[in-house]
C-alpha cells in the first residue's frame, strides 16, 4: 500500500482526481482512502475531495450500470470505495458546515428487496449535498409515514426493480394525499420498469432513470422550491 500511496503522491492534483475516479470505477477501496488523504493534505477542502473526485467517478459508474457496460458486482465494489471515502469525509464536512441543499428519504418499496440503484442514488444524493436517511428495502406506507414525522424531508424518493411492486408507490402517494400533506413534499420515483408515464399516473413529481438524472432532478426541484419560498418571504 506505501508503493501505491507514493505513487498517488507523485501525481499532481488533476491526475490524481482522474486517478482517482478510475480507482472509484475498479471499486479500488485504499487507493481511494489513500487519495483522499493526499487531497486533504494538500488543503483540499472536503467539500471539493467530495463532488470532484468522488461524486463525478460515482456519476460515471452509474452511466455505465444504466447503460449495461457495468454490472452489480462491480458497482457494489464502487459503493464500497466510494463509502470508503465518504467514511473520512464526514465528519470533516459535518465540522466545515458543506453546504446542505435538502434532506431527502429514499426507500425501496414494500415487497421489493432490491437495494442497489436505491443506494447508488443516496449516495450520489449525499455527496451533492443532500442529506440522505435510507430507509432500506420492503417498506410499507407507515415506514415513510414515520420517517416523515421523524426528519420533516424535502423530497421522499421511492424505487422499485419489479412490475409487481410498482404499484405500491401509488399507495403511498394516495396515503400522502389523504392525510393533505402530499403538496409538502417533492416526490421522486425510479427504477428499471418504470416510465414517465407511469410517473405521472400515480401522481409523482418526477421519474428518475438513473442516480444522475436523480441528482440533478432533485436540484432543479429544490430551486425552484427555495425560489418560491424567497418570493413569498418578499
Amino acid at each position: 500500500m506505501a508503493d501505491d500511496e507514493l505513487d498517488l503522491n507523485s501525481l499532481n492534483d488533476e491526475e490524481l482526481v482522474q486517478q482517482m475516479q478510475d480507482d472509484l470505477y475498479d471499486g479500488l477501496k485504499e487507493e481511494i482512502e489513500a487519495g483522499v488523504n493526499i487531497l486533504l493534505g494538500r488543503k483540499w477542502t472536503p467539500y471539493d475531495v467530495l463532488t470532484k473526485a468522488l461524486v463525478e467517478g460515482m456519476r460515471i459508474v452509474g452511466i455505465d450500470f444504466r447503460d449495461g457496460i457495468l454490472f452489480v458486482p462491480e458497482v457494489l465494489l464502487a459503493a464500497n470505495a466510494m463509502k470508503a471515502g465518504m467514511t473520512i469525509l464526514r465528519p470533516l464536512l459535518a465540522e466545515t458546515g458543506a453546504p446542505k441543499i435538502g434532506k431527502m428519504i429514499i426507500g425501496t418499496v414494500k415487497g421489493d428487496i432490491h437495494d442497489i440503484g436505491k443506494n447508488l442514488v443516496a449516495m450520489m444524493m449525499e455527496g451533492a449535498g443532500f442529506e440522505v436517511i435510507n430507509l432500506g428495502i420492503n417498506n410499507p406506507v407507515e415506514n415513510y409515514l414515520k420517517a416523515i414525522e421523524e426528519h420533516k424531508p424535502d423530497i421522499i424518493g421511492m424505487s422499485a426493480l419489479l412490475t409487481t411492486t410498482m404499484p405500491y408507490m401509488k399507495v403511498v402517494i394516495d396515503t400522502l394525499v389523504e392525510k393533505g400533506i402530499r403538496n409538502d413534499y417533492i416526490v421522486l420515483v425510479g427504477g428499471a420498469p418504470l416510465n414517465e408515464a407511469f410517473a405521472n399516473s400515480i401522481g409523482a413529481d418526477a421519474y428518475c432513470r438513473d442516480a444522475a438524472v436523480a441528482v440533478e432532478t432533485a436540484k432543479a426541484f429544490m430551486a425552484k422550491r427555495q425560489g418560491s419560498a424567497f418570493a413569498k418571504r418578499a
